[in-house]
């Protein structure tokens, strides 16, 4: 079993910046990437990055390439999101997820395990 948890949101005006952080405990081993979602009330959850743990390999999406950046530390099993440039769309719960699947994905229904997520506000 693998536990996640997210550390870092709060309220921020938009253009300013903020860094999420996720701690990894548990069975840490099996996990081959490590990655963002992010959900909206009344919204789709919405894919935002991931990265190989071992690698650094990552993948973005469209709406936060250049704006964003996701790291890993593999040795400490700990994973970051600086985000900078925010925008009010950029406004949600953002969670910290895990898979054990080989390949960078950024199907929700290939991630099995699960922060409680973290609350971003970004006031315009």
């Amino acid at each position: 079993q693998v536990q996640l948890v997210e550390s870092g949101g709060g309220l921020v005006q938009a253009g300013g910046s903020l860094r999420l952080s996720c701690a990894a405990s548990g069975r840490t081993h099996i996990m081959n990437s490590m990655g963002w979602f992010r959900q909206a009330p009344g919204k789709e959850r919405e894919f935002v990055a991931a990265i190989k743990r071992s690698t650094g390999s990552i993948l973005y999406a469209d709406s936060v390439k250049g704006r964003f950046t996701i790291s890993r530390d593999f040795v400490k099993n700990t994973m970051a999101l600086q985000m900078n440039n925010l925008k009010p769309d950029d406004t949600a719960v953002y969670t910290c997820t895990a898979t054990t699947a080989l390949g960078l994905t950024m199907d929700p229904n290939e991630y099995g395990y699960w922060g409680q997520g973290t609350q971003v506000t970004v006031s315009s």
